[in-house]
């Protein structure tokens, strides 16, 4: 079993950054694709953004042009770095990681993240 830990959640006012932090208790984020995903209060969980394990990176519109998700393989850390933020960012934000090849994918157990207007 692998945990996943997301961290660096918070308050922030509209307009400004925040980076979250997604932290495996196994090596395996070089050997998966990472997403990140978050869920407001009342809605569907969301899509946000993804990285494979070669390196290649996707955006919902949403948040495309404004986050960036990046990886360091060596430390096993993927973040997502989010810049002018929107009140409709507020969510719950979760980090999951899909191993290549198995159907297992393992999910954290989120960070509040809150945009002030």
């Amino acid at each position: 079993q692998v945990q996943l830990v997301e961290s660096g959640g918070g308050l922030v006012q509209a307009g400004g950054s925040l980076s979250l932090s997604c932290a495996a208790s196994r090596s395996i984020f070089s050997v998966s694709t990472v997403l990140w995903y978050r869920q407001a209060p009342g809605k569907e969980r969301e899509w946000v953004a993804a990285t494979t394990s070669s390196g290649s990176t996707a955006y919902s519109d949403s948040v495309k042009g404004r986050f960036t998700i990046s990886r360091h393989n060596t430390n096993d850390m993927v973040y997502l770095h989010m810049k002018s933020v929107k009140p409709e960012d507020s969510a719950v934000y979760y980090c999951a990681a899909t191993p290549k090849g198995g159907p297992t994918t393992f999910w954290g157990q989120g960070t509040q993240v809150t945009v002030s207007s």
